[in-house]
């Protein structure tokens, strides 16, 4: 135990995240010890997700922020490889809700689907604790431990048991209010920021372990997180009030059908994450397949459920462009970071603290401007802030490389502009990641919930793909990152972002007539104010009060 005299900034860091996950945790003491059927105006199911998902996260983006660090110091693999791992890995956990969410749909139901989600996260999590050969320096005999075929595997753990849990539980947010329920987008904020507490503290704590202690105390925080996590949402079953339970009876032998495609999905996963050549060609192919199913499926409807589903189709095609460039995060910042940013003795997985942290003390502000906006009819459509969030993440890079100034990689680039980037970046997620989750769920027909859920996280995975392969192109043709080639990448995606964000906003009317927000209807009582407001939903705030119907 350190003298608290000698303690670094990384050390008072991980102090504070310590103090507030405990707060944290007393809240939810309380909330838990309440006999009240709600909280702060909310079901009391709203929150038992909330601490079952800010676990989840914990662990998940604890173990992201010690990824890429991970792969470069530990297995010793290249610059270019490191991040094209990276991006192979994080197209995979959001590929894997389609499955999830399928089967969810079709028979398991959300719930059971969450806690078989939620053990099969915690064993890879805890596999990722295990290391193997320590003290080699050549990558080659490095790389041929077989220990690192337990590292594989507990990757392939965790994107499946992602895969069944990430979709549907954000589908069960959305089965506790109406469709038109003045609290469901104030509901989502909660449930997102539930999202962002796990992630920084978990990037923090996770990070902290991992760098200053070791890998396994990191790794093994991790699953502790996760195990934390499913505990809860098991306890919590009661809250739920009978939510994303299957939609027929199931049967004991169906079910445990329904565990061995998930258990053989982990194999075909290991076997993939090993060869990242073969899931750029898997992502073509299933990406084709799964929008000729919704097509299919949208003309099948009646007019307006069908441009419903065009707009979704809109919508979700901007999100590979959107987080490929938000997701270098993790991958090529990260790495950017660690080699030519003043640091300040500040270890480098703290930094993805920075995004989830913005997250908390930004979203009540944009829900209170979207609120402000709205009550005036200034609020904009859901396309056209997805339009505003392209220009941001744009933008976030032109002001980092402006920052650098020089290519020289002697001179360090200040730490202010790591911060002004993930300013940039956090904005831009703030009008579109929220968004997109509320408008998924409010405009695709019930039937087709979680699949067009998992349609969302699929085109997530197919940015987080091309997130890998632009951090792959930062290391140059020997693999090993340069600061030069880094700057003038940053430089080219941030303008071609910005040009088609204008385009994205021309044509943000005629998105917002497809989604005919004016004939949702759930059979429940309209929102008052609702001809001055437009239905258009604060996604990551409120509604405005409820009122019944003449």
């Amino acid at each position: 135990m350190k003298d608290i005299a000698s303690w670094t900034e990384g050390d008072w860091i991980a102090a504070i995240a310590a103090i507030a996950l405990f707060a944290v945790l007393a809240i939810g003491g309380v909330i838990a010890t309440r006999k009240s059927e709600e909280f702060a105006g909310h079901p009391r199911g709203l929150f038992v997700l909330f601490y079952a998902e800010m676990w989840e996260r914990f662990s998940y983006y604890g173990m992201r922020a010690l990824l890429i660090l991970y792969l470069v110091k530990f297995w010793l693999f290249s610059d270019s490889q490191s991040t094209l791992v990276y991006g192979a890995y994080t197209s995979l956990v959001y590929i894997t809700p389609v499955l999830g969410g399928y089967l969810a749909d079709r028979w398991l139901g959300q719930r059971k689907a969450v806690v078989f989600g939620g053990v099969v996260l915690a064993l890879g999590h805890l596999l990722m604790a295990y290391e193997g050969m320590q003290g080699v320096t050549d990558p080659a005999i490095k790389q041929a431990d077989p220990a690192i075929n337990v590292f594989w595997m507990a990757l392939a753990l965790i994107i499946v048991g992602s895969g069944f849990l990430k979709a549907n539980i954000s589908v069960i947010v959305g089965q506790l209010y109406g469709l038109r329920d003045g609290r469901r987008d104030a509901a989502y904020t909660i449930f997102y920021m539930g999202v962002n507490t796990g992630a920084a503290l978990g990037s923090i704590l996770v990070g902290y372990l991992g760098e200053t202690i070791g890998w396994s105390w990191g790794f093994g925080l991790a699953g502790i997180g996760m195990v934390l996590g499913l505990i809860i949402f098991m306890l919590g079953k009661p809250a739920l009030k009978g939510k994303g339970e299957p939609p027929a009876p199931l049967a004991k032998n169906g079910e445990f059908m329904l565990y061995g495609v998930g258990a053989a999905s982990v194999a075909v996963i290991w076997l993939l994450i090993q060869y990242v050549s073969v899931i750029q060609t898997l992502l073509i192919v299933s990406g084709v397949a799964m929008l000729l199913y919704t097509l299919y499926e949208a003309f099948k409807l009646p007019k307006e459920p069908r441009e419903r589903i065009f707009a979704i189709l809109f919508l979700i095609a901007l999100n590979p462009i959107f987080w490929g460039l938000f997701e270098q995060a993790g991958g090529s910042l990260s790495l950017y970071t660690d080699k030519f940013v003043d640091r300040g003795g500040v270890p480098t997985s703290l930094f993805q603290s920075i995004n989830p942290i913005y997250i908390v003390l930004f979203g009540p502000v944009f829900a209170g401007l979207w609120q402000w906006l709205g009550k005036r009819g200034w609020e904009p459509s859901a396309p056209a802030k997805f339009g505003y969030a392209l220009i941001q993440v744009g933008l976030g890079f032109l002001v980092f490389v402006w920052g650098a100034g020089t290519h020289d990689p002697a001179v360090m680039t200040s730490v202010v502009f790591v911060f002004l980037i993930y300013l940039l970046h956090t904005t831009g997620e703030l009008c579109l990641s929220p968004v997109g989750l509320s408008a998924m769920t409010r405009l695709a027909p019930a039937h087709l919930a979680s699949f067009i859920m998992g349609a969302w996280f699929y085109m997530t995975a197919v940015g987080n793909f091309v997130a890998g392969k632009i951090g792959e192109a930062t290391g140059g043709e020997g693999g090993e990152m340069s600061k030069e080639v880094t700057l003038a990448i940053y430089t080219k995606i941030g303008w071609i972002t910005i040009g088609i964000a204008v385009v994205v906003l021309a044509v943000s009317p005629i998105v917002k007539r497809w989604m005919h927000l004016d004939t949702l209807d759930d059979g429940m009582d309209g929102l008052a104010g609702r001809d001055e407001l437009g239905l258009e939903a604060q996604e990551a705030g409120m509604h405005p009060e409820r009122k019944p119907n003449a």
